[in-house]
């Protein structure tokens, strides 16, 4: 039973991040990228330590210093994924975002050098053909935002390897309330040396901050940490993966994003090149063990 409700809320939370494509489309009509991250990472510190504050009483050196690597990255990739998509579309966003999948074995084998398998290699190149296709335009040339896209991926990618290492030596949580108090220091940070403090506030503006900051920051981490205590990793990447899809499928039925078949192929590849970079594992256990010749 725990095992089902552990997979609903790695759905709910796919469903949730997908969804923030969208909701912050939409945010980005009445404030700044910073003015957005500014605002979520903020509201969203406050959550977290209003429930977990007891842990800000046992951070340790170790926790501060790779909570601030993580919040820095995190940063990063929300800086570049909301700045990118005033210049590209959700879905496209969203797709190009889920691209961090195939990116993490790239960076451990360039950092630590360990080595690329063929399902890695094979979902690499399956990923790049998705994005030429996805985010090539008729005249060949790339768009702004998709660039921007990518980098976000990198930067989430990285976000991801070193949450993995340094989760395995520190609590999870206590690293997640640093995380975010730092993406919210940057974020701010960010707001006054652009001089984009805001004056006034539209009413549609602050109900996305608040929908990003309650559920798509706050709900969304609390419930993946959760559920990784009922099923299994990759099960949890597998479910999470559908984020992309999501965030299309949504950006459809609430923008009225129109979507070319090209675009549609490039979202598929990309979205079996994640497949096959999470299955990895599930292909490996049931490879045929080669026959020994049996004696006569």
């Amino acid at each position: 039973m725990k095992q089902y409700i552990g997979d609903g809320m790695l759905l709910v939370t796919a469903i949730i991040w997908g969804s923030g494509f969208v909701v912050t489309d939409i945010a980005l009509q009445y404030l700044t990228p910073y003015q957005v991250m500014a605002g979520r990472f903020v509201l969203a510190t406050l959550l977290l330590t209003m429930l977990f504050g007891f842990k800000l009483k046992t951070l340790t050196k170790s926790v501060v210093w790779k909570g601030a690597i993580l919040g820095t990255f995190l940063f990063l990739g929300f800086v570049l994924q909301t700045v990118g998509l005033q210049y590209t579309t959700p879905s496209k966003n969203a797709f190009l975002t889920a691209v961090n999948v195939v990116i993490v074995p790239i960076i451990a084998y360039l950092l630590y050098k360990r080595r690329i398998d063929r399902y890695e290699m094979a979902g690499s190149v399956i990923a790049l053909a998705g994005i030429g296709l996805l985010s090539i335009e008729s005249s060949m040339t790339v768009n702004i935002g998709d660039l921007l896209s990518l980098a976000c991926a990198v930067a989430f990618a990285f976000d991801i390897f070193y949450t993995n290492r340094f989760a395995k030596k520190e609590d999870p949580i206590s690293l997640t309330i640093v995380q975010f108090i730092t993406a919210s220091l940057l974020s701010v940070v960010a707001v006054l040396i652009k001089g984009d403090i805001p004056t006034s506030l539209a009413s549609e503006g602050v109900y996305s901050i608040l929908y990003l900051a309650v559920f798509s920051t706050t709900i969304a981490y609390l419930f993946q940490n959760k559920a990784h205590q009922y099923t299994t990793a990759t099960k949890a990447a597998i479910i999470l993966s559908t984020e992309s899809f999501f965030g299309m499928l949504l950006s459809v039925l609430f923008l009225h994003e129109v979507l070319t078949g090209r675009m549609v192929t490039g979202a598929v590849f990309i979205m079996i090149a994640i497949l096959i970079a999470e299955l990895k594992p599930f292909f490996k256990k049931n490879q045929p063990v080669k026959n020994v010749r049996e004696s006569s």
